[in-house]
């Protein structure tokens, strides 16, 4: 299939529809359904046989299930910081994010002359997700739709979360450790030097049995969240920022 030209309505067959359950990893009953989710209101007879409605549903389910997963995932968080999240992960810009992530553009069935050459309107492409979102509910139910934004959004919620808690490694590893080993940090002070009114301090983040790339600092704070911040880029295979040579 070309890029510069949108997908007519009569090539939305079988073999579209099952190459877009295959990205987004659910296979549905009643793949009507799917082309609904699918159609843009310029590509649809009728404003009623497009995915506005079932945008409209997605949006609402979407928040839901986003709010159960950032509930049960940081029992230590106010409502407040809640909200602030939710917000970041739900909105507009991540799900047209995902969307493009996804490639969704690929399967969309729009009218005739809209062009894909200069890329879709982010509008668009959140507009695409949240319908399927709706459709995957409507076809599979709660588990089924919970399961589609866990795996699709879940890393978005570590986006929003390390966005939240800018600089605040030590909070960041504190709900990946939780999240991921069902366990607290703690901070390991190894060595220190210079006098007393000018120590510096070399400690190492320790989660269950493994411990981290220490890091030296001129405060105990200071050395805890490097510290953090060591452990959290080791854990993604990164290069430590701060190494003790």
């Amino acid at each position: 299939m070309g890029t510069n030209e949108a997908v007519a309505p009569e090539l939305l067959g079988d073999d579209l529809l099952r190459a877009c359950e295959a990205r987004i990893g659910y296979e549905f009953r009643d793949r009507a359904m799917l082309r609904s989710a699918l159609t843009h209101a310029s590509g649809a007879q009728h404003r009623l046989a497009s995915n506005e409605r079932l945008e409209f549903l997605g949006d609402a389910i979407l928040g839901a299930v986003i709010c159960e997963l950032l509930f049960h995932r940081f029992p230590e968080y106010q409502e407040g910081e809640l909200t602030k999240i939710k917000s970041v992960v739900v909105s507009r810009i991540t799900c047209a994010k995902v969307s493009r992530r996804l490639g969704l553009d690929e399967f969309l069935l729009l009218g005739k002359g809209m062009s894909l050459a200069d890329g879709l309107p982010q509008s668009l492409l959140a507009d695409v997700f949240e319908s399927l979102v709706a459709a995957v509910y409507l076809d599979g139910g709660h588990d089924a739709v919970r399961d589609m934004i866990d795996r699709h959004i879940a890393p978005e919620i570590d986006v929003a979360v390390e966005g939240e808690h800018a600089g605040n490694y030590k909070s960041v590893l504190q709900h990946l450790a939780q999240r991921e080993f069902g366990t607290t940090p703690t901070y390991q002070l190894l060595d220190e030097k210079g006098p007393d009114h000018s120590k510096c301090f070399q400690i190492a983040a320790v989660i269950g049995r493994n411990r981290y790339a220490p890091a030296w600092g001129r405060n105990k704070k200071e050395s805890e969240q490097r510290a953090a911040h060591n452990a959290l880029c080791e854990m993604r295979g990164e290069e430590v920022p701060y190494p003790c040579e």
